[in-house]
């Protein structure tokens, strides 16, 4: 079949599935198949090419797979990531978090970052390629997400910069002072997963579940993050549009953490909370 063909077969099977983007997801396919830009569709639309691929990542496209894991790339702060089932998809929201520590962090040189709940590693990958000279500690439970975090690192050439460890939370972590905790953990109420969108839905569990009321992950890291920050290092978190006030309350009471601010995220949602430590 020609390109023109194939393409206009896809985004009919797309759009009678009622798959958004289709035209766009089908050139993103086809272009990741293919190895070539979009633009390169233009001028060769006449070209032949064997179809089988296409329309089998169509079909899983139809079946509710999230195109990130079926071309096994998402870009975030500009860079491009590896990812597949084993970890979340980063997000544009995401970005706002890595911003305000690239802010906070302007000027300073040398800094000990830790990622908290690493995943794709786009947080630590991204901090380690956007701030002078810093080291990063990225951890995650999950031995299959250090291993994209690990190839996303040399990926992205900040490899010699990060170091990668299966740790619980703080479990592994020793006696370690850092500049900055930075964290985006599992933070969506049990109850409201099977409320997601079916894409969503296939992503790691483990990666968006936080507990009856959302908060696990924040009352683990309110409890212990103080304890491995320097004086005045400062705690980063993304959390969900609806936590600001209880994940604020759960900072507060522990007395560790001043001046405690929120930001919101392109949508008007309240989206990171940041505390510098007492």
């Amino acid at each position: 079949m020609k390109i023109k063909e194939v393409l206009s077969t896809g985004i009919t099977q797309l759009k009678q599935n009622n798959i958004e983007d289709s035209n766009l997801k089908a050139r993103m396919l086809l272009a990741n198949i293919l190895e070539k830009p979009k633009e390169y569709f233009i001028a060769h639309d006449n070209e032949d090419i064997d179809e089988t691929e296409f329309f089998i990542k169509i079909k899983m496209l139809i079946n509710k797979i999230p195109i990130q894991y079926i071309i096994n790339n998402q870009e975030f702060m500009k860079l491009n990531f590896y990812v597949d089932e084993n970890v979340l998809i980063p997000q544009p929201d995401t970005e706002i978090l890595v911003e305000e520590v690239i802010k906070l962090a302007k000027e300073k040189e040398n800094l000990e970052i830790l990622d908290l709940c690493t995943g794709s590693g786009c947080i630590g990958i991204s901090l380690a390629k956007y701030t002078k000279k810093s080291r990063v500690i990225a951890i995650d439970i999950s031995n299959k997400a250090i291993q994209i975090a690990k190839l996303n690192a040399e990926k992205n050439l900040v490899h010699k910069q990060i170091k990668f460890m299966e740790s619980n939370m703080f479990e592994n972590i020793e006696e370690y002072k850092f500049d900055f905790i930075v964290s985006n953990p599992p933070y969506i109420e049990t109850k409201v997963i099977e409320e997601l969108s079916e894409e969503v839905r296939k992503e790691p569990k483990i990666a968006l579940d936080g507990g009856e009321d959302g908060l696990n992950f924040y009352k683990e890291i309110a409890n212990n993050a103080y304890k491995y920050l320097k004086k005045d290092g400062y705690l980063c978190l993304e959390i969900g549009y609806n936590q600001k006030d209880n994940v604020i309350k759960l900072l507060n009471k522990i007395g560790e953490y001043k001046e405690i601010y929120s930001k919101k995220d392109l949508s008007e949602n309240d989206r990171i909370i940041v505390a510098k430590k007492v």
